[in-house]
């Protein structure tokens, strides 16, 4: 039902998590368009949440396409994120040691090549095995590929990182001008509360479009392939993989090119980030971005493209949002106040909701098979009947 053509409809359609879901996010839209109107939220930085937020959705689409679909243990989702920012951004920079100065589609070019490498590498030696064993590889991955950024500085710029980095768009015409071309503008809503809309805003809107565009593409990519025969056969080796290669199906392939997918996505992850901060040093490969896209699918719902949209905002909403307790006088330091949200997030979810806030029915082939709701329709008449086949056997 079209939300547009019928929205009572629509509404009514929808189960009780999913209006959940919906009414937080209007009340959260309309408390952000508050604090814009007031200035107590900056336009720029607005739009630099939005892009984050885009970013984790993009670490939580890949992983979703491995454990999601698959039921694949990947714990190199930081690895993956630094293969895309790194490989980009020592393809571009000014300062990178070993290249720079490359237009920014070339860095992306180069950084899903080596993430594709590395997946290989990695996936060969494992993916026949028990999912035990990718996980441990994939974990001592994330570790190696830290300590490689940290230590090689004539690769990597080491502890220093890498600066300089250009926009995404430098080269491009029209986009490339076009921050600098824009208007200066100064918009007063409220008395008092003004709203400036500068170079760095357009910037930033362009950003916003670009991981728009990567996200928007992404989810509609994987939305289809769930629904696919080939989204088909994933799920029924992250169910049952003996069934699934009792049935014919080379379970090998199927996981290597489910794994190869998300990490694709990981990486182009870490080329938005790149692009998005104009920085990037180790400390970006932090285990914690694993934790957090992990997070995200599991509050999300594991093989809900819906729901890892919405868990990586989640995150994004309380890593950032913690930011804003240091303007409040409370004795307690924001910082850890966000693993501990975190937590409880977690903990809530696995108590009251472990199939995750927005489960994956609504996706499948069967739109009526959702939770809370419906029956799974079923034909009026058999196979044979429709074709007009014979009668008792």
């Amino acid at each position: 039902m079209s939300l547009l053509a019928d929205p009572k409809a629509a509404f009514a359609d929808l189960t009780r998590p999913e209006r959940w879901v919906l009414g937080v996010s209007v009340a959260f839209m309309l408390f952000l368009l508050g604090a814009l109107l007031t200035g107590a939220l900056g336009p720029t930085y607005f739009l630099f949440l939005v892009g984050l937020a885009g970013m984790y959705a993009l670490l939580s689409f890949g992983l979703n396409a491995q454990w999601g679909f698959t039921g694949l243990i990947n714990f190199s989702v930081a690895a993956f994120f630094g293969i895309g920012a790194y490989g980009s951004a020592l393809m571009t920079a000014e300062s990178s040691p070993i290249a720079g100065g490359f237009n920014p589609l070339v860095g992306l070019v180069v950084a899903l090549v080596v993430a594709l490498v590395l997946a290989l590498l990695i996936g060969i030696p494992t993916l026949r095995l028990r999912a035990d064993y990718l996980a441990i590889a994939s974990l001592g991955l994330a570790e190696v590929v830290r300590l490689v950024v940290l230590n090689e500085r004539w690769l990597t710029n080491g502890s220093a990182g890498v600066r300089g980095i250009p926009s995404f768009f430098k080269g491009w015409p029209v986009l490339s001008t076009f921050p600098e071309t824009m208007p200066g503008l100064r918009l007063v809503v409220i008395p008092g509360s003004p709203i400036i809309l500068g170079t760095s805003f357009w910037e930033a809107l362009l950003n916003v479009l670009l991981v728009l565009t990567f996200a928007g593409v992404t989810f509609l990519m994987l939305r289809r392939a769930h629904q696919s025969p080939w989204g088909r056969v994933l799920r029924t080796i992250r169910s049952d993989e003996d069934l699934a290669r009792a049935l014919g199906k080379n379970t090998y392939s199927f996981k290597m090119q489910s794994f190869i997918l998300g990490s694709l996505i990981m990486a182009l992850a870490g080329v938005f980030y790149t692009h998005l901060n104009l920085y990037v040093g180790p400390g970006d490969l932090d285990p914690i971005t694993t934790f957090y896209a992990w997070v995200a699918v599991i509050l999300g719902g594991s093989g809900s493209n819906r729901g890892a949209l919405f868990g990586g905002i989640v995150i994004v909403t309380i890593r950032e949002g913690t930011r804003f307790l240091n303007d409040f006088a409370i004795p307690i330091d924001p910082a850890p106040m966000r693993l501990l949200l975190i937590g409880i997030v977690i903990v809530a979810v696995m108590r009251y909701r472990p199939q995750g806030v927005l489960p994956p029915q609504r996706e499948l082939i069967w739109p009526s098979a959702v939770d809370g709701g419906g029956t799974t329709e079923t034909p009026d008449s058999g196979v044979r009947e429709q074709k007009g086949g014979g009668g008792d056997e």
